[in-house]
């Protein structure tokens, strides 16, 4: 893993000067800061905080552009503080506030919130790395049941024209999988 830590305010100067390729591998790394930012703090969905964010570093490139970025060494700041904003911007525009208070209020994120959305999203994405690890028609199985909560054995050996005890053993099995799978990569 790279521990280095990139320097932000090359990008102001990539962007000015043309470099392609430097402000594409800057913004690579950027961008999805920024999108986890707006879903942890401000709890954006997914959409939303992808379209803030090209709407934020849009602006951004704008002022970029007519050299109005002083500071290139907070530039990181700045588009945080831009995503931010683009975002408050949205949610108003949804009509997500009742008023003018609920929208500093309602939409900050406590600490111990954010916490959880991060573990939340952290869970996820290893259930999705262990369901791949699964055969096709294991994985098929245990999305139907995920898809479908309130399937039962019977209506599942139908779909998958297997009989209900091999669907409760299929299950059982990939369950436990599942769970060594996921107890293993959390403690990675």
């Amino acid at each position: 893993m790279n521990t280095d830590r990139l320097d932000y305010s090359e990008l102001v100067f990539a962007l000015q000067e043309n470099r392609d390729g430097k402000a594409n591998e800057i913004l690579e790394e950027v961008l999805p800061r920024l999108k986890d930012y707006l879903k942890v703090t401000m709890n954006a969905t997914e959409q939303e905080a992808e379209e803030c964010t090209q709407q934020a570093f849009i602006n951004v490139y704008e002022q970029i552009l007519k050299d109005n970025i002083r500071k290139e060494k907070y530039i990181f700041s700045y588009l945080i503080r831009a995503c931010r904003n683009e975002y408050l911007s949205y949610a108003k525009n949804q009509h997500r506030f009742n008023s003018p208070i609920d929208e500093n209020l309602h939409h900050f994120v406590e600490p111990a919130e954010q916490i959880t959305n991060l573990l939340d999203e952290d869970k996820q994405r290893i259930l999705e790395e262990c369901l791949d690890m699964l055969q096709d028609d294991e994985r098929e199985l245990i999305e139907y049941f995920i898809d479908n909560p309130d399937a039962t054995t019977k209506e599942v050996s139908k779909v998958f024209n297997i009989s209900g005890a091999n669907v409760r053993t299929r299950k059982s099995r990939i369950t436990s999988r599942l769970h060594h799978c996921f107890k293993r990569k959390w403690k990675e």
